[in-house]
């Protein structure tokens, strides 16, 4: 293997220029040419293929954000667009792939070597925190530490002025960043789309203590009782007491931005590097995670269909330390 390229697709994690300048000068240092691929599959497609050096990765380490963009392509999910982005490939010399992204991403890899055989292996750059095979993903540390600064911002004027937040983190599918940043920002109640919270038992939270006087509810986007927005509603009219103030808050996409903590930059670079000695040592079709402080390779189709479950004993902490 002479060449190889990579990409970031999907949500953008802060982290994943740290885990490209790793691929870039792993691969250099291997005697590799390194090539980026700009917009994602999508870019693939097109052609958007540029030689990479050692100065093209310098000073990025510290941003959030992808050098090389990212994009959603329609046309990879056909067989004629997969086929574009091979003959691509081919026209580049290109032997092997680092794909950084979640499962989307990683669901598009696979799919790509199983018809053309094209070496890929992954990095789980998703601030979600849910891809099988990783105790952490690249992007997640961050994300829980901005959501945090805001929470305690928030709590700060719930109790000035006796009110109960509803507070959204992103989650569409998994809890995570809800159940730390519920942890860590000290919330009477979590609500995530792993595990079922009724209505009723929110507004006998919200009402059996009469010392409170302010209470922060962390909401995960997809709970099945709906969004921030649509369960401080609800509770809202069953309560049904004007002396209490309902306040929303959506943190949305400030989750995904902001510098990397040096946390998610230290697991970006292993990934990276891991990615590339993995495509050099003959391993494909899987992603190279960190599990117990070790690089561990897990296959794509392990990836996209395992679970990565919820630690019971965090969410046991929270409605303890809630009290």
């Amino acid at each position: 293997m002479k060449k190889i390229a990579v990409l970031t697709s999907g949500g953008d994690a802060p982290g994943m220029n740290a885990c490209i300048r790793a691929v870039v000068r792993t691969g250099i240092y291997h005697g590799l040419e390194v090539y980026g691929i700009m917009y994602g599959y999508d870019g693939m497609i097109k052609g958007e293929i540029n030689p990479m050096e050692s100065h093209a990765v310098s000073n990025i380490v510290q941003r959030g954000g992808t050098i090389l963009k990212s994009a959603r392509s329609v046309d990879f999910r056909t067989k004629e667009g997969r086929k574009k982005a091979y003959d691509q490939l081919k026209k580049h010399g290109i032997e092997g792939l680092v794909a950084i992204g979640g499962d989307g991403t990683f669901t598009g890899a696979k799919v790509f070597y199983e018809e053309f055989g094209i070496p890929t292996i992954g990095c789980p750059g998703t601030i979600d925190n849910d891809i099988y095979g990783t105790d952490f993903t690249i992007g997640f540390d961050t994300a829980i530490n901005t959501a945090l600064e805001a929470i305690d911002k928030i709590r700060d004027t719930a109790a000035a002025h006796d009110r109960i937040f509803f507070i959204e983190v992103m989650g569409r599918d998994s809890g995570y960043i809800a159940v730390e940043c519920g942890l860590g920002g000290g919330a009477e109640m979590v609500m995530v789309p792993e595990t079922q919270t009724t209505l009723n038992e929110v507004v006998e939270k919200l009402t059996s203590s009469k010392s409170k006087t302010s209470s922060v509810i962390v909401v995960a986007e997809g709970d099945e009782e709906g969004n921030a927005a649509e369960i401080m509603e609800k509770v809202k009219n069953t309560i049904n007491d004007d002396t209490k103030d309902f306040k929303v808050t959506t943190l949305g996409h400030i989750q995904r931005g902001g510098n990397p903590t040096g946390k998610d930059r230290m697991l970006a670079s292993r990934c990276g590097m891991a990615a590339v000695e993995g495509l050099l040592s003959g391993k494909a079709n899987c992603m190279a995670g960190i599990i117990h402080d070790e690089v561990v390779y897990t296959s794509f189709e392990d990836c996209i269909t395992k679970n990565k479950p919820l630690n019971k004993d965090t969410l046991k902490l929270i409605e303890i330390l809630s009290i």
